[in-house]
């Protein structure tokens, strides 16, 4: 895998200067007259069409789905997926492992809560692996496809998709430069810029640095990633686009803060790990190509392959659980274990689709046909060194600092102890290996009627590998699965339809029962209905769309703890026999007027709880019929609000922004419960000369005290504190 990785690293920098080398001079060039750039931008908008899931204006899909553009990324601040994912209320935080990778829920149902969720990336499954939380760089949108998809993409979350739409070359010359600083020893840099080598090539780079503190003491972090592509036309009707992506990442472990029932939270400034540890190390290397070739005005073909490998790697200290935690005890010493890990991965995957239309009769279809191909390859390493549980009454002067690696909350005293000596934890390998045939056709019975259907098949293998047993074994299972889906859409007139749908999703599980026999998919049942009107049919200053939705979700096969006494007498082993449901209310808004002023709102009343009474399959705790879902709040609200206006012909923007989040269970299986926040920003900016703006924000700007997320009552994440920065862009 390193050797892979130093060639991974030879081809990213071969690309870069390639991109560079070529792109000085070609940015002098420009096209010959202002018909011929609009010629090549209109063909631009005939051949392409968005990826897998065909043409639909927003009040044909019998779906809510939110697009949360380049414009609303930058007016929210958004660095990351976790904070652009703030914008929408349909989205919660969820346990992001030590601030490793990205884990979020739709409609309150997340997938697999000890590894990171899944997303797309133009269509292509991008979340699996470890490379860390995704960058907002190389970004154009974030799509947030609500209610599960598996009839077009295939296995993936139980509550919505996440896709995200990269920056692809446009034919044009033009880009942008940014450097950011602000508070805690905050500095980034950001470049985005494109050309033509030709009238038919097109190349663009973008691509970040940074290098930043944090309220939470001794952390430092340091990121870097490029993302280069190229677009070139083959013939008058087809279209090719090669991206590369690449992230390199140092990010030490933070669990975040403690929480007693007696003392509180422990300091939200005071890092819980080990500064000694060093940093964990991601690194992801993506290749992604794609082809589209339009046979007609009325059919093409879009196909496209991706291959994607991810590391992460380091050591870490952690704050200990019940039964090992002192805090608990004192409200003073928190205790920790150390881990080592080692994670890699591999994705590959190929895609196909044929859309088109044609006539029935009287009838218009709007079809969808695609086949795909996918093979994911994890392997796990893990070393543990835990200490002993405390007997009850024992002082936390009768134990030894050493072994359970005392930390003083309050006054922080870190290298103390030497690094422990891990035993053995995890030694696994996982290949998951899928087919599947899917195929979607919107039929226009009359002009305001529309109805769809579709399905998907899928068959499926995995292996699984326990290479800490003596002999090793491997498990191979397999399954096959279909999921259908039905919808239908009826335009009132022509700025407001009434739509419903109805779709099955599934996700593999990983692992197996005390048997050995692999977990039955995760599966889920959506149904959802709603109303949804286009302003600009009805005033003439106005622009956006406004969507009210009502939602029912359920979820069976959830994994849950194994009590019967033949699994207890051979260990600790999961069964797929748990259910929970989640239903609720969503309101979206988003306008844009003439005056300037732009209106963002976003909320959800999600009610998502267990259905059935058992153990959970983390800690074994009981879960009660009725008990909510971990970080999942019953209320959210997202505003984000911005006026362009000028000043003496000097263009200027000024906007404010506010999230509220409810409160939410913090635990499964226990009565712990993180406090309702409620924060804001402001931000506002002016272009002082041609193409050169400046613009600050501020973040929390009353200072709240908050938590985003939490796995258990010692793994709790601190929202930041009050928070400043300033950034210059140049574009052009």
């Amino acid at each position: 895998m390193e050797f892979l990785m130093r060639i991974n690293r030879l081809l990213v920098t071969t690309s870069f200067l390639v991109l560079g080398a070529t792109g000085a001079p070609a940015i002098a060039q420009d096209f010959e007259t202002a018909e011929e750039a609009e010629a090549i931008e209109n063909e631009m908008i005939v051949i392409g069409r968005r990826a897998y899931r065909g043409d639909f204006e927003p009040l044909e899909t019998p779906n809510a789905d939110q697009i949360l553009d380049e414009d609303l990324l930058r007016d929210s601040n958004a660095l990351d997926l976790n904070q652009a994912l703030d914008l929408s209320a349909s989205v919660a935080r969820q346990n992001n492992f030590g601030g490793l990778w990205n884990s979020f829920s739709v409609r309150g149902f997340q997938g697999d809560i000890n590894l990171p969720s899944g997303f797309l990336l133009n269509g292509f499954n991008a979340g699996r692996g470890f490379g860390g939380p995704r960058d907002i760089s190389g970004i154009e949108a974030v799509e947030v496809l609500k209610g599960p998809r598996s009839a077009l993409y295939g296995r993936g979350e139980p509550g919505g998709t996440i896709n995200l739409i990269t920056k692809r070359p446009q034919f044009e010359t033009s880009g942008y430069v940014q450097f950011q600083g602000g508070a805690f020893d905050f500095y980034r840099g950001d470049i985005d810029l494109q050309t033509t080598l030709s009238d038919n090539v097109g190349v663009r780079i973008a691509g970040f640095y940074e290098d930043a503190g944090s309220f939470r003491e001794t952390v430092e972090t340091e990121r870097f990633g490029i993302y280069p592509s190229i677009t070139a036309r083959l013939g008058e009707n087809t279209l090719a686009t090669y991206e590369l992506e690449y992230t390199d990442q140092e990010i030490p472990f933070d669990r975040g803060v403690v929480f007693s029932e007696e003392f509180g939270f422990s300091p939200i400034r005071t890092f819980t790990g080990e500064p000694g540890d060093g940093p964990i190390e991601t690194e992801v290397l993506g290749h992604q190509f794609e082809l589209q070739h339009d046979f007609s005005d009325s059919w093409s073909l879009l196909a496209g392959v991706g291959y994607r490998e991810t590391e992460l790697i380091g050591n870490a200290s952690e704050n200990n659980f019940a039964g090992r935690q002192t805090f608990f005890i004192d409200g003073q010493t928190i205790s920790r274990f150390f881990r080592f890990r080692d994670f890699d991965s591999e994705y590959f995957v190929a895609r196909a689709e044929l859309a088109g239309e044609f006539n029935t009769g009287p009838f218009r279809h709007r079809l969808l046909f695609g086949a795909d191909y996918d093979r994911f390859e994890n392997s796990l390493f893990i070393l543990r060194f835990r200490p002993p549980f405390i007997p009850d009454g024992t002082a936390v002067s009768d134990l030894d600092p050493a072994t359970y690696l005392f930390l003083d909350a309050f006054n922080p005293v870190y290298g103390q102890f030497p690094i422990p000596t891990p035993g053995p934890n995890t030694d696994r390998e996982e290949v998951l290996e899928g087919f599947g045939i899917y195929i979607q056709d919107q039929i226009d019975i009359t002009d305001r009627l529309q109805i769809r259907i579709g399905g998907r098949f899928d068959d499926f293998e995995q292996d699984l590998t326990n290479l800490r047993a003596d002999p090793v074994t491997t498990i191979t299972t397999n399954d096959d699965r279909f999921s259908p889906q039905v919808g239908a859409v009826y335009k009132v007139d022509d700025g407001v339809s009434l739509y419903a749908s109805y779709g099955e999703g599934f996700r593999q599980q990983t692992g197996s029962t005390f048997e050995g026999n692999q977990f039955a998919p995760n599966v889920t049942d959506s149904f959802e209905f709603g109303v949804k009107a286009d302003l600009a049919a009805y005033l003439d200053n106005v622009q956006g769309i406004v969507t009210l939705t009502a939602f029912q979700v359920d979820q069976s096969n959830i994994l849950v703890n194994d009590d019967s006494p033949e699994a207890t007498a051979a260990g600790f082993f999961s069964i797929d026999a748990g259910e929970a449901r989640s239903r609720g209310i969503e309101f979206d808004v988003n306008l844009a007027f003439d005056s300037g002023f732009n209106f963002f709102l976003s909320y959800a009343y999600t009610d998502a709880e267990f259905q059935t009474t058992q153990p959970d399959a983390d800690f074994g705790a009981l879960i009660e019929a009725g008990d909510p879902l971990i970080n999942s709040p019953e209320n959210q609200l997202s505003i984000l609000v911005s006026q362009d206006f000028d000043v003496s012909n000097v263009p200027v923007t000024i906007g404010g922004r506010m999230l509220h989040v409810g409160e939410r269970l913090g635990f499964t299986g226990f009565d712990f419960f993180l406090p309702d926040y409620t924060i804001f920003g402001l931000f506002g900016e002016i272009e002082i000369a041609d193409g050169f703006t400046i613009r600050g924000d501020i973040d929390n700007l009353f200072d709240e005290t908050y938590f985003t997320n939490s796995f258990a009552d010692v793994w709790v994440q601190p929202g930041a504190p009050t928070t400043a920065r300033v950034s210059a862009r140049f574009s052009f």
